[in-house]
């Protein structure tokens, strides 16, 4: 069977079709979630992220230009909705440590690998979790969500060198945080 192109079920969704919007939904919750997971301070918080960032996809959707990608508007309106949730969050502390991460179903009777496997994104997403906002959104960008300096420039609207020196002082703060962790 193929897969409905994101601008057909975009179209069919707009068009009232429950199933076109669930099957948009479907595929890019977990990118948002991970997203959220990754920058946000809880699961719960990301789960918030999940749920505006839908909402506001729906009711922005007959905006979007569907000569665009879907994938980085979506992740646009996500963006933005963890800057919200940020300035909402100001005076409030923002990180409570890191949660317990997904694991892979591969390691399931291999119990020790599982237990370093999740250290060790613990200590990652606890690392990136300390860089300051700017650099923790260049690095989301940058690494899971593998756009190139200069989409993350036009994604951020600030020039392409700030981008870098934004990425290049986040990763040497997390390989210093994580030198520290593994000892």
């Amino acid at each position: 069977m193929f897969k409905k192109s994101d601008k057909k079920l975009a179209s069919q969704a707009l068009k009232g079709s429950q199933a076109a919007w669930v099957e948009l939904v479907k595929r890019y919750e977990k990118l948002v979630y991970h997203y959220g997971v990754r920058m946000l301070p809880s699961h719960d918080d990301a789960l918030d992220l999940l749920q505006d960032t839908f909402s506001s996809v729906f009711r922005s959707l007959k905006d979007w230009n569907q000569d665009d990608k879907f994938k980085p508007w979506l992740m646009t309106i996500a963006h933005r909705r963890c800057v919200e949730f940020y300035r909402r969050r100001r005076t409030e502390t923002a990180d409570e440590g890191a949660d317990a991460m997904l694991l892979d179903e591969s390691t399931f009777g291999q119990p020790e690998v599982r237990l370093s496997d999740t250290q060790q994104q613990s200590a990652l997403v606890t690392a990136i979790r300390q860089l300051p906002l700017p650099q923790r959104m260049v690095v989301e960008l940058k690494f899971f969500q593998h756009l190139t300096t200069r989409a993350i420039a036009e994604q951020l609207h600030e020039s392409e060198n700030t981008i870098k020196s934004r990425l290049y002082s986040g990763v040497e703060k997390l390989k210093r945080d994580l030198e520290v962790v593994n000892g």
